[in-house]
């Protein structure tokens, strides 16, 4: 099953090296373009074809939101046991963690789309603020 109006074809990712299954994929790219779309305001959706760069940015959050998503799933995890006063200590992501990750995807948007614009010029991440 593939997600309709992805930006990049599960066969554009295998094509760049991208070792997920079908399945997983979908769902992580459906995820990072959730997060592009935030970032240039829905821009995107519309358009018929996608420009190499948001192709590789959705490569890259794919990787990023995946390795999240692996952290997120030990989250819970006996980080440190001690025997003798039988006490355990579990992982836990904190608010720091979250901030983090969040600011790791927004920087991988900027890098790949702050350049881009749409065919009109307006820059795919314009926020509606020009000069004073």
């Amino acid at each position: 099953m593939e997600l309709s109006n992805g930006y990049l074809t599960y066969e554009e990712y295998k094509a760049l090296g991208g070792t997920l299954d079908l399945m997983p994929f979908n769902i992580l790219e459906f995820d990072a373009r959730q997060v592009i779309d935030k970032y240039t305001f829905g821009r995107l959706k519309n358009l018929a074809t996608q420009v190499d760069e948001v192709k590789i940015c959705i490569y890259r959050l794919i990787e990023s939101l995946g390795n999240y998503n692996k952290i997120k799933s030990t989250n819970g995890a006996i980080s440190s046991e001690n025997i003798d006063g039988y006490s355990i200590s579990y992982s836990r992501l904190n608010s720091s963690d979250i901030d983090t990750k969040n600011n790791e995807l927004k920087d991988i948007v900027k890098l790949y789309l702050i350049d881009c614009k749409l065919d009109d010029g307006t820059p795919y991440m314009y926020c509606g603020a020009d000069k004073w």
